[in-house]
């Protein structure tokens, strides 16, 4: 009996260790996820609170990823982090409910258009759909930029299930993403968008390239990125809202 105690402690002891680990290894990944989330943020968000929740975040994927789950750690894990993190800025939610209608009227609206034309709207046509002039809509797109904090990742499911989900919804949204059938949607709806957007989009998530730094490349202002950025994620919403796997 003694011997099984003993084994037991030994492996419960070996388990901590490839924990902390995982932890310590995967750390500079909290800290990049932060720092490209808190490129979309107001200035009063602080990135040492990213950071933290984002260690809740990793510390959890670690305790709950699985060899066997057919993705690689640093994948799962990223979309733990960053859910911590969004839940995190959930709770303190500082955009008004203004704000949230129009991301979801643009997102309507695109949709309505892009039925009815057969491609996807220009800003103008949706600017007339909105029943604004284009220096509002534009407006629009940057206060909506500011309040929506979903990756590319996260487009698979809405907000409100992002909202309330907890451990389980974390699991099935990782499910889902992780099946080659959204992948190929997703790449088709990137597909559609202006070529423009479709570059902001690949700079911002495939280079990495903080706002400023792709209005350089672009030779573009930080707001009409951050415009650009916000109105390709609208369209791929509208695009993917429908998505069921099937």
């Amino acid at each position: 009996m003694a011997g099984i105690l003993n084994g037991a402690k030994a492996y419960q002891a070996q388990a901590r260790v490839d924990m902390n680990q995982l932890v310590q290894t995967y750390a500079p990944l909290v800290k990049r996820i932060a720092l490209h989330l808190k490129a979309r943020l107001p200035a009063c968000v602080e990135l040492d609170d990213l950071i933290q929740s984002g260690m809740l975040g990793l510390m959890d994927a670690v305790s709950h990823f699985e060899d066997g789950h057919g993705a690689a750690f640093e994948t799962y894990a990223s979309i733990r982090i960053r859910g911590a993190m969004i839940d995190e800025m959930r709770k303190s939610d500082w955009a008004p409910r203004s704000v949230h209608q129009n991301t979801r009227s643009i997102s309507a609206a695109m949709s309505k258009l892009s039925h009815e034309l057969g491609r996807e709207p220009k800003d103008t046509e949706i600017a007339a759909e909105l029943g604004v002039d284009i220096d509002k809509y534009h407006q629009m797109l940057t206060d909506s930029s500011s309040s929506q904090m979903i990756g590319i990742e996260d487009l698979g499911v809405t907000d409100d299930v992002i909202a309330e989900g907890g451990d389980n919804t974390k699991d099935k949204l990782f499910e889902t993403l992780a099946t080659t059938k959204f992948k190929r949607a997703l790449v088709e709806a990137i597909q559609k968008l202006p070529q423009r957007e479709q570059q902001v989009l690949a700079l911002y998530y495939d280079e990495e390239l903080n706002l400023k730094e792709i209005g350089q490349v672009l030779d573009l202002s930080e707001s009409r990125i951050c415009q650009l950025l916000s109105q390709s994620m609208a369209r791929l919403r509208s695009m993917l809202k429908d998505w069921s796997g099937n």
